[in-house]
This record gives structure tokens, sequence and C-alpha cells, in this order.
């Protein structure tokens, strides 16, 4: 009896440890892995997600709850500290340093700015060392019309692709090459209509350092 009682625990065992050397793998892996991740976010690319409705129809473009998310790269601000105009980037706000604040370059050091309302001045020329950023929907959006030029060192990391919703997974479309779209009523044509307009107007608010 005692015999027949090892023999079936002897087949058991197997079963049992299965798990737990399955649990364990999954530590170990999270302990190899979670340090590579950290160093990822941290130095590389990051995943954000959007809120709000100051860069509309670019970003969050429909009325609903859900919001995008995009992925931000952080090397090419720290390390190589590249950006330039049209490039989107998200920010420390320069009113509260807990408030991330996603964003578009308008304008880089140099260049003549003509303001939107409540800014004051009704031009401006951006200072060394800052850039002048805006949201795509500006009358929604708390931005350089209403604390100024930013430092440049507040941005941390610079737009890559739209990871979700799905529908819409990959880079942003470049408002230089908007003109090219074929004319038609399609959503999507008109969306990319709208967006080129706009891509004009706020190119004619601003007088680049080299056209000085």
């Amino acid at each position: 009896m005692l015999k027949r009682i090892l023999e079936r625990f002897s087949r058991l065992r197997p079963t049992t440890d299965r798990p737990k050397k399955t649990r364990q793998s999954r530590v170990w892996r999270y302990v190899y892995w979670g340090p590579t991740v950290v160093v990822l976010g941290q130095y590389f690319y990051n995943l954000k997600t959007v809120s709000g409705r100051s860069m509309q129809p670019t970003l969050n473009p429909d009325s609903s709850l859900r919001k995008d998310i995009a992925l931000f790269d952080r090397f090419a601000i720290h390390t190589l500290q590249r950006f330039q105009r049209e490039d989107i980037v998200t920010l420390k706000s320069p009113e509260n340093p807990e408030r991330t604040l996603v964003k578009r370059i308008i304008a880089l050091p140099g260049d003549l700015v003509k303001t939107l309302p409540p800014y004051k001045e009704a031009e401006v020329v951006v200072p060394t060392g800052h850039v002048w950023i805006e949201g795509d929907e500006p009358f929604r959006s708390d931005d350089s019309n209403r604390f100024g030029p930013v430092s440049a060192s507040l941005i941390d990391s610079r737009m890559v692709c739209v990871i979700w919703p799905l529908s819409r997974f990959g880079l942003p479309q470049q408002s230089t090459t908007l003109q090219a779209v074929s004319p038609g009523d399609h959503p999507s044509q008109r969306a990319a209509r709208a967006e080129f307009e706009r891509y004009r107007w706020r190119q004619s608010r601003v007088v680049r350092s080299t056209d000085f």
C-alpha cells in the first residue's frame, strides 16, 4: 500500500514542480529584461498617452474618449539635441514642472513670430536657447501664446509615430507633402487638405531668422 502511494506521488511530482520552474523562469526573465526596458525608456524611447484636444486634428482627432498613444524619442533630444520646426515634442510646462505638455515647435531662436491672443505683444523674436511652441488647435491650447517662448532645456522628447489606435498607426504625415493630396471628398482627403492649410497658416506667422 505504501509502495503504491509513493509510486503515485513520484508520478505526480514532476507536474507540481513544473509550475514552480515556470514561475521562477518568469521572475528571472523580468530580472534579466527589466533593466533593459528601464534604460530604453529613460534614455532612448518611451510611450506616452496624449490627453486633451490641443493637438487636434493631428492627435486625438475625434471627439471620443479614446486617447492616442505615441512613441517618443528621448535620445534625439537629450543626446543629439536635435529638433526642428514642425516637430511634435513633449516638454515640461514652464508654469508647472509636474505637468507634461505635447506641442508643436513653431519657431526657433532668432525667428520672428506673429503671436495670437492672449499674448500681449503682436510680434516677438524668439531668444537664444528658446523655442516657440503651439498646439495644432491653438485656441484650445496652453502654449507660448500664453507664457511666451520656452527654454529648449524643457523639451524632453520628440514624437516618432502613433502606436494606437491601430487605424492610424504610423508616422505623422508631413505637412509639406500634404499639398500633393489629390482633390476629393473622402474624409482622409479633407483632413489632409485642412492640415495643409493649418501648416501654411503657421508658416505665414513665422519669419525665419535666415530670412531677415
